[in-house]
């Protein structure tokens, strides 16, 4: 042991942890005991600040900056890794907001593959890792949008349809090796990389359609991801978890 490895002795690698769900997330993990790898593209600052919060609740993490559609800059990461209990692929590709008459192709296959490439090289390169420990855990977030259809996300929506099956194929090539997988998929969730997108209205009208009667923050996503990464989930694996408040199926009061 390095002495890096957190109360638990494990180690948790969260993608895209510089902000929203994946720090909200790295924060949680650390609260709960594992050393965080809290990975980032390009906000140095914002990773490190999320460090900080781990380290200040007693908890330990370090900041690793690489680009997982990178298959090069991935192998860096998870050999700085040392060992990885659980990876959560959260690394978020922002997709083109239109209507296929209003996109072109090269946003379209942009989003679909960048999104994949996010999960397809560092799920390669930590499978190889968890084989040999014979074990591990893996959660990949989503969202409502794979199997709704929105105005506007059509992009979105083709691409994490394709990573939950991505998603179910790996459950099938890694449960005999002992590791587990599961898809967390959120609903509206208030973060920076929706901030310009939502406006007050939006906001209300999707607080009302919920049991929380306000918006999901990413606390509320970090606390499923982090109880499916802890354990809680043991037996499930190739599920897909939504986290919405019930935003699906709850209309908004007039």
């Amino acid at each position: 042991m390095t002495g890096r490895e957190g109360r638990t002795g494990k180690v948790a690698l969260v993608t895209g942890a510089s902000r929203g769900i994946g720090a909200a997330t790295a924060r949680e993990l650390g609260g709960r005991g594992y050393h965080v790898i809290a990975d980032y593209r390009r906000d140095e600052a914002a990773a490190l600040a999320v460090v900080a919060d781990v380290e200040a609740a007693g908890g330990t993490a370090r900041a690793v900056r690489a680009d997982v559609c990178d298959p090069g800059e991935v192998a860096a990461l998870v050999a700085a890794c040392e060992r990885v209990d659980v990876l959560v692929c959260n690394a978020n590709i922002q997709p083109p907001f239109a209507a296929l008459a209003d996109l072109s192709w090269e946003d379209f296959a942009g989003k679909v593959t960048r999104e994949l490439a996010a999960v397809f090289h560092v799920t390669k390169a930590v499978l190889e890792v968890m084989r040999g420990q014979g074990g591990g855990r893996i959660v990949y977030v989503s969202s409502i949008s794979a199997d709704a259809v929105g105005p506007g996300t059509i992009a979105h929506s083709t691409a994490k349809a394709a990573l939950e099956m991505f998603a179910q194929h790996v459950t099938a090539e890694a449960g005999p090796h002992g590791i587990g997988v599961a898809v967390v998929a959120p609903g509206a969730v208030r973060t920076d990389a929706t901030a310009g997108l939502m406006s007050p209205e939006f906001e209300a009208r999707w607080g009302r359609r919920s049991v929380l009667g306000r918006m999901l923050e990413p606390e509320d996503v970090a606390t499923v991801i982090a109880s499916v990464a802890d354990g809680g989930f043991h037996a499930v694996s190739g599920a897909r978890i939504t986290v919405d408040g019930g935003q699906r199926f709850i209309a908004a009061p007039r």
